[in-house]
């Protein structure tokens, strides 16, 4: 068996692999970057939010996404029966970018990857991680590639940013279950012949058809669009009596008045594809050697986009204080790496939790807006949980139930 040695070992080459790999290969750290899959290859998560933005020029990748002309995402809609609520990112609280992308994840991961293998980062698609051990801090991964060919790998460092392979939480047996109500999802691509001109075509929205029950509408610049409904697993489920996933996501669109004639017999582009209860979560994101980053540590919900910009945002962290540790400055990993990433899932665990419960839909509906209230909410929805200057930031954990509770006091008292 062959033996390579490195000094940081990527597992997965999505987003939170290739900014890592990026950053680091920047500051002159060897790292090698293993995928199990060949690219490009479908994949979820298809609307990002503007904090990715930063982690793309930070890790030298912006140009080359940006060459790609995707579809610019400057703010999201969201849509109940014939109320509607818009958030404008140029309209937010605080610092920021205020625009990201809507992308069909292929092309994007690919010229990702691709632009960091042209950087001259070693990466191997179609090879896949059989086992990992350590010593100390030390690791030896055992791979095999798509000819069946086994290698080890040894490293000083293992980022796993496995996404939904999750590889060392199920080899290290770290898996533990989401805090959140169990979820699922449907979703395909269409070619959006109806789709309308000027920015109605182009907006992103999420449809709500009950409270915990939403399509997703991502129009991509190349003319097709990623339809996809949402709702607890048992209603999902129950969106088709055969378990027919094609079915199941026509019967969601019936449901839209707003998208069903847009959508009425548009043939897929692809089976739709069905993702059963996706909120993930794990014992612990790091220890001695290894940092957990993206969906192979925690993954929340896709209602606010929020999981490509935590993949980033573990990814570009676990690199920069692998930096820090190997010029020999000591890191708390536990308080710079856990807890600050913890910070930022707990604001985004409350607004899930508080859209489903109806009580965030309450303050985007409410009539009239409150501008400082809307401003300070957007910023949270661009990814900026982190700024506790916002109150809405700050004091996640009571806002907004508090307030829809005043909200709909006011409403019952008032007379009619």
């Amino acid at each position: 068996m062959t033996k390579e040695f490195v000094d940081v070992l990527v597992i997965g080459a999505g987003p939170s692999g290739c900014v890592s790999a990026s950053y680091l290969h920047k500051n002159n750290v060897k790292v090698k970057v293993v995928e199990k899959q060949k690219f490009p290859r479908l994949v979820v998560g298809e609307s990002l939010i503007p904090r990715v933005m930063d982690h793309f020029a930070e890790a030298e990748l912006f140009d080359a996404l940006n060459s790609m002309n995707f579809e610019k995402k400057l703010g999201a809609r969201f849509i109940r029966g014939e109320e509607i609520c818009v958030f404008d990112f140029s309209k937010k609280f605080g610092e920021g970018w205020d625009w990201t992308w809507q992308i069909p994840r292929a092309d994007f991961d690919n010229t990702m990857a691709q632009e960091v293998v042209r950087k001259g980062v070693d990466l191997e698609f179609e090879t896949e991680v059989l086992e990992v051990s350590f010593e100390g801090k030390n690791s030896k991964t055992i791979v095999k590639d798509k000819d069946g060919n086994l290698k080890e790998i040894h490293a000083k460092f293992i980022v796993d940013s496995s996404g939904y392979g999750r590889v060392l939480p199920r080899l290290l047996d770290l898996d533990t279950p989401s805090k959140l109500d169990p979820h699922s999802s449907i979703f395909t691509h269409v070619k959006d012949i109806n789709r309308p001109e000027g920015e109605e075509g182009t907006q992103i929205s999420f449809d709500i058809l009950e409270t915990e029950v939403w399509l997703w509408v991502i129009p991509f610049s190349n003319g097709n669009t990623s339809l996809g409904v949402v709702g607890p697993t048992d209603f999902i489920n129950s969106l088709s009596e055969n378990k027919d996933n094609a079915e199941a996501l026509k019967n969601a669109i019936q449901l839209s008045d707003y998208y069903i004639q847009r959508f009425k017999g548009t043939e897929f582009l692809f089976e739709p594809v069905k993702l059963e209860n996706y909120s993930r979560a794990v014992k612990r994101m790091y220890g001695d050697g290894f940092a957990l980053t993206g969906n192979s540590s925690e993954f929340l919900d896709p209602v606010f986009s929020s999981g490509v910009a935590f993949a980033t945002e573990s990814g570009m962290l676990a690199a920069k204080l692998y930096l820090k540790e190997s010029q020999g400055i000591p890191v708390d990993w536990e308080v710079e790496f856990t807890q600050y990433m913890k910070r930022g899932i707990a604001v985004f665990t409350t607004y899930v939790q508080e859209w489903y419960t109806g009580n965030l839909q309450t303050l985007f509906f409410h009539q009239p807006e409150n501008p400082e209230v809307k401003e300070k909410i957007c910023a949270v929805l661009a990814g900026y949980v982190w700024n506790e200057e916002n109150s809405f930031v700050k004091k996640h954990d009571h806002v907004i139930a508090n307030m829809a509770y005043l909200l709909n006091m006011q409403k019952e008292q008032s007379p009619e």
